[in-house]
């Protein structure tokens, strides 16, 4: 049986930033969903972005970023370890792609941003760009 969630805005936890993030799930067989979970923290200078990745190689994660908006893919691979006599009773882990994109506050420096993939755990550090002021034409 698949629990159901009903979005109540009283109950959101979330802050502003947070809101417009675009989140895709992937349904498995059964209803349950698999989704890359976030923290994102925030200084003057730059996020951080901590996104559970397990099972995965650092070789099968993707990481894009368009202005504020990151894109987040990876592929856990189904390696088939059943030996001669064995046979699968119950298989319940994830094997297949996984996304998430999400919208920050500010425009991201793409070039200097940094990823780093330690025991499951995808670290990105998003510099912010600086914000440039608009500039007043003179009129001739």
């Amino acid at each position: 049986m698949v629990n159901l969630l009903r979005y109540h805005p009283a109950e959101d936890t979330f802050d502003d930033l947070f809101r417009g993030f675009l989140m895709r799930p992937v349904r498995m067989e059964g209803g349950t969903e698999v989704q890359i979970k976030l923290d994102v923290k925030e200084d003057d200078n730059a996020y951080t972005v901590h996104a559970e990745i397990p099972g995965v190689s650092k070789d099968e994660i993707h990481v894009s970023i368009e202005g504020n908006q990151i894109a987040i893919s990876a592929e856990v691979k189904n390696e088939k370890d059943v030996k001669d006599g064995e046979k699968v009773l119950r298989s319940e882990r994830y094997y297949g792609k996984v996304s998430r994109i999400f919208t920050l506050a500010q425009d991201v420096d793409e070039g200097a941003s940094t990823a780093k993939y330690n025991n499951g755990v995808l670290e990105l550090t998003l510099p912010k760009k600086a914000v440039t002021k608009a500039k007043r034409l003179e009129i001739h």
